[in-house]
């Protein structure tokens, strides 16, 4: 593959919350990697990026949100060595199910802009955090 083609799509979102007067944000632990991350996942077949970061969501979190702006998205090379570009949204909780922990994502939290930036583990994911924290 060339250097700008894509072999792996995914989507996810940065989910936001108002509470107490103060923007909160939702993070996951993946235990597979062992690292706090947004909630993201590859595009089934045939779907749209933007049902993908909501189902991502879903799965993952319980939480139903719809889709704000559009963040930056991230291109790197995952740990197979394939491309990989991953779509990101600001996104507005609408609804929390009750949280059930799974092989893929076993907590979560919704901390504040400042706390999420200490937790997080990837630098691509503090700078979405940025740039929500400055929209905030």
């Amino acid at each position: 593959m060339g250097p700008m083609a894509i072999e792996v799509r995914a989507a996810g979102g940065v989910v936001v919350r108002e509470r107490a007067g103060r923007t909160e944000v939702l993070v996951v632990h993946r235990p597979r990697y062992d690292d706090w991350s947004f909630p993201k996942g590859k595009c089934d077949p045939g779907e749209s990026d933007e049902d993908a970061a909501r189902r991502e969501v879903v799965e993952e979190t319980g939480c139903t949100c719809r889709l704000l702006e559009e963040l930056p998205s991230a291109r790197y090379t995952d740990q197979r060595g394939r491309d990989k570009l991953v779509r990101y949204w600001r996104m507005e909780l609408v609804e929390a199910a009750p949280f059930a922990a799974n092989d893929e994502v076993d907590e979560l939290r919704w901390c504040t802009i400042g706390e999420a930036a200490r937790l997080l583990s990837y630098s691509m994911d503090r700078n979405l955090l940025e740039l929500v924290g400055a929209s905030a």
